[in-house]
């Protein structure tokens, strides 16, 4: 895999602020060398600008590495895959359009995901993005989770807090890399036991109707 610095500058639009030709240059170094550390001096070389004007945009490494990873949920519309599940009328859909949304997302994200993580363990900066990530994302567990307590349809044995821990863990990267990714399940298979697994962790089933006495004449 060709190291960072070897990233040809890409040509320039004159409609692209520097701002994102930076953020598009450290998206492209992250999903290119997974693992390697992004130097500022790497995204200004790839990006076709000076070190200045990376620090102009971005003072510290870890606000350039959290702003590359919401410019990618921009890029990605990631407001229009969430919609569904924040117009669902009810706790139940809203939980499952969430799990739909978020693990169709998974692999768009993964490549730079991938980069963060590998680079976590000895980089303050990429553990400080990966965070900021995981952070919106357990938001989206929280608000379906909450949705399902509203409702009445939360598990009384778990309560919101643990249940949001549930589910934040049950949609983890590496959870979708095991099954999709190793064990090569289908991505709509992810999705379906996914939803299936949160349903009987997370939910209390609906009270049945009650039959109508039959008394005798």
């Amino acid at each position: 895999m060709s190291s960072v610095s070897e990233n040809r500058v890409m040509p320039r639009s004159k409609d692209e602020s520097t701002r994102t030709l930076i953020l598009k240059a450290c998206r492209r170094l992250l999903e290119a060398g997974p693992g390697q550390a992004v130097r500022m001096s790497d995204v200004a070389k790839a990006a076709g600008v000076s070190r200045q004007a990376v620090y102009l945009h971005f003072p510290k490494r870890a606000d350039l590495l959290v702003e590359t990873a919401r410019h990618i949920d921009a890029e990605e519309d990631v407001d229009a895959r969430l919609a569904p599940s924040r117009a669902a009328k009810d706790g139940l859909s809203r939980l499952d359009l969430y799990i739909e949304a978020w693990g169709n997302y998974i692999p768009v994200v993964m490549p730079t995901a991938r980069a963060l993580i590998a680079m976590s363990d000895t980089d303050a900066d990429a553990r400080a993005a990966w965070d900021n990530r995981m952070a919106a994302m357990r938001h989206g567990c929280e608000a379906a989770v909450r949705a399902l307590d509203t409702d009445g349809r939360l598990t009384p044995e778990l309560g919101p807090d643990r249940a949001t821990d549930l589910l934040w863990s049950l949609l983890s990267v590496d959870h979708w890399d095991n099954l999709v990714q190793r064990c090569g399940w289908p991505q709509p298979d992810y999705i379906a036991q996914i939803q299936r697994l949160a349903r009987a962790a997370l939910v209390e089933p609906a009270p049945q109707a009650r039959q109508p006495r039959i008394t005798s004449l």
